[in-house]
């Protein structure tokens, strides 16, 4: 079934596209809703007039959003999380999550234009933000573990440098205990 979209439906389109979609979809959520106007050859004239008339608002409405874009860009979000012994997070990090972090740092952005998959582990993921169907900005998300013990961190630094000490006088050891091996 082919409609034309009366507002943005994030995973779908954008605002006057025209898309396919599943014949019960359309009839039973998006029509209703008053989210899109099936496809016909009228509404399709009606639609390209309709764009005509509004080209120097719609210019307007992409400035604006790149102007929203550019204010993001360079930001990078650090969130902390309960982390179980494994890596694994209690729960997960999502885009209700990044637009409160954002929120924080003086950006208002609407969780709904936020895209990302639900985030499980610590570690770093990229969240898209959709200002406007040509205006898309990545912000890295890192996940950290909460009260990350700094003595943890320092132990591990401490234990690595014998470590690496260690398997050099291994080496020396198994090449001399197989040099004789050999000759016998």
């Amino acid at each position: 079934m082919e409609i034309i979209l009366k507002e943005d439906v994030i995973g779908l389109g954008y605002k006057n596209d025209i898309v396919n979609v599943k014949s019960g979809y359309g009839r039973n959520y998006l029509i209703p809703q008053g989210k899109a106007v099936i496809a016909s050859p009228s509404a399709k004239k009606i639609l390209a007039e309709n764009l005509k008339q509004q080209a120097h608002k719609l210019a307007a409405i992409k400035a604006e959003a790149e102007k929203k874009g550019q204010g993001l860009e360079g930001v990078a979000l650090t969130i902390a999380a309960k982390v179980s012994t494994t890596g694994q997070l209690y729960g997960s990090v999502n885009a209700a999550q990044v637009a409160e972090e954002l929120k924080k740092l003086g950006h208002e952005v609407d969780r709904k234009i936020i895209t990302m998959r639900d985030i499980k582990t610590v570690g770093d993921f990229v969240a898209t933000v959709h200002f406007h169907k040509e205006v898309l900005v990545e912000i890295p998300v890192k996940v950290v573990a909460e009260n990350a013990p700094v003595e943890e961190v320092k132990a591990e630094e401490t234990v690595e440098a014998p470590v690496e000490e260690a398997p050099e006088v291994d080496e020396e050891l198994d090449m001399e205990e197989e040099a004789p091996a050999e000759e016998a």
